[in-house]
C-alpha cells in the first residue's frame, strides 16, 4: 500500500488552525491525489454484514481513563469506507498520530485477520460520546466530509457535509472528503471540544475548526477555509442531507403501512430582511430545483417539524425523533441563495434532499473564501 506523509506541522512548530489553513492553502497548489482503495485485500470486498461485525472495543476509547467529558471510538476501513482516514490526538499544540492496532477492535465473525492487517492502516473516521451516555454518540464523523449529531432525543437522522460540489448538475457530482483530524484533547470538566480538520478533492481543499457543544440542543461552532484547485461551477456551504419519502404533501410512494416516512418534512429560512419563509418538502416524480435568492442570510435549515409518534406509528427507527439542523451564519456571507434538491426516490435508506447556501460569486482557484456559522441540532 502506497502511504502519505503526516499533515501536521514539524516537531519544532505547533498546530494551530492558522497552520490549518496555510496547509490547505498550499496543497490547493498542487495536483490532486487520491488515495481511494488503497486497502488489503481483506477489506476491499467486505459486505454489509462483515462489516457490522468489525467493532471498536470501549476499553481502547480515546481519553477513556482521563477526567474528562468525551471519549473518542474509531472506526474501522472496509464496504464503502475505503480510503484511509489519518488520525492526531492534539494537547498543549503538539500533534501525536493515533496509529492504528488489531488491539483496538473486535472482528467477530468477519473472517478478517486484524493481525495480519498493516500497522499504518489508518481509520475510516470517528465518533464521540459525552458524560451523560457513554454508549450513545452525541457526534459521528465517518465517509467524505459526511457527520451527523444527536440532540438530548439521541436519535440520528439527517447528515451534514463539509462542503457541496456541483450538486443537481448534467455532470457527477463531487464528494470533497476529510482526510485528516486532529482531536483536541479536552479540558477538565468542559463541556466543549474541538476537532479540526483538513478537506480535499479534486476541485478544492479547505480547513475545518468545530467547537462541539452537547446540550437539548447540540450546538457546533464551524470555521471553515476553502481553497479552490479550479473553477467550480456550483459551490454548495454548510450543505445539509436528509430523506422525505411520503407524508402530508407527498404520497406518491404510499405503498407502505406507515402514514409518514421522512427525517426532515421542511426547509426552513430566516432571510437577511428578516423573513421567515417554510417550504415543505416532497418526494417529485422527478428531479427538483428551487433557489432562494438572499444577501446575508441570518440562517436556514431542514426540520422535523411534526413530533407525533403516531403520524409515523414506527417504533424501530422513531422518526418523530429525528434531529433538526439548523444553520445560523455568524459572518457576512454576502449574496447567493439557499438551494435546494429533491430526487425522487422509492427506498427510505436513500437520502434525496439536499440543502445548502451558494455563493453568487463566481468561484474560482487560487481563491480564499471564509465562512463561519452555528449549527444547531435537536429537536
Amino acid at each position: 500500500m502506497r502511504r502519505w506523509c503526516a499533515a501536521s506541522p514539524p516537531a519544532d512548530e505547533n498546530f494551530s488552525y492558522a497552520w490549518l489553513k496555510g496547509h490547505a492553502r498550499n496543497l490547493a497548489t498542487q495536483p490532486y491525489v487520491s488515495h481511494k482503495g488503497e486497502l488489503p485485500e481483506s477489506l476491499k470486498h467486505l459486505d454489509w454484514d462483515d462489516y457490522q461485525q468489525l467493532h471498536f472495543k470501549k476499553k481502547a476509547a480515546l481519553w477513556r481513563n482521563d477526567e474528562v467529558n468525551f471519549r473518542v471510538e474509531l472506526f474501522h476501513l472496509g464496504l464503502y469506507f475505503d480510503t484511509p482516514v489519518q488520525m492526531y490526538e492534539l494537547q498543549d499544540g503538539k500533534a501525536s498520530p493515533i496509529k492504528y492496532s488489531s488491539a483496538m477492535f473486535d472482528y467477530g465473525k468477519s473472517k478478517v485477520d486484524g493481525k495480519a492487517l498493516p500497522k499504518d492502516l489508518g481509520f475510516a473516521g470517528f465518533r464521540m460520546q459525552f458524560h451523560t451516555d457513554w454508549e450513545r454518540d452525541v457526534i459521528a464523523f465517518l465517509g467524505a466530509s459526511y457527520f451527523r449529531a444527536v440532540g438530548q432525543e439521541m436519535q440520528y437522522g439527517l447528515s451534514a457535509r463539509g462542503l457541496a460540489v456541483d450538486t443537481a448538475m448534467d455532470h457527477p457530482e463531487e464528494f470533497p472528503m476529510f482526510t485528516d483530524f486532529w482531536l483536541e484533547h479536552p479540558k477538565n470538566n468542559a463541556d466543549v471540544t474541538t476537532v479540526y480538520a483538513l478537506m480535499d478533492s479534486p476541485s478544492v481543499t479547505g480547513a475545518y475548526r468545530f467547537d462541539i457543544q452537547p446540550g437539548a440542543r447540540l450546538k457546533i461552532k464551524v470555521d471553515a477555509a476553502i481553497y479552490p484547485r479550479k473553477a467550480i461551477e456550483r459551490l454548495g456551504v454548510a450543505p445539509l442531507t436528509s430523506m422525505y419519502m411520503v407524508g402530508e404533501n407527498d404520497r406518491r410512494t404510499d405503498y407502505d403501512w406507515r402514514p409518514e416516512i421522512h427525517d426532515s418534512d421542511g426547509l426552513a429560512m430566516h432571510t437577511g430582511t428578516g423573513e421567515w419563509i417554510w417550504r415543505p418538502l416532497n418526494n417529485p416524480a422527478e428531479l427538483r430545483f428551487n433557489a432562494y435568492s438572499d444577501d446575508n442570510p441570518k440562517g436556514f435549515g431542514l426540520l422535523q417539524r411534526d413530533r407525533n409518534f403516531d403520524h409515523y406509528q414506527d417504533d424501530g427507527v422513531f422518526y418523530e425523533k429525528r434531529p433538526s439542523l439548523w444553520i445560523e451564519p455568524t459572518s457576512n456571507w454576502g449574496k447567493g441563495s439557499v438551494q435546494l434538491v429533491e430526487i425522487p426516490t422509492l427506498d427510505e435508506t436513500f437520502d434525496n434532499i439536499v440543502a445548502f447556501w451558494n455563493p453568487a460569486q463566481p468561484v474560482e482557484a487560487g481563491q480564499e473564501l471564509l465562512f463561519s456559522y452555528n449549527m444547531y441540532w435537536g429537536a
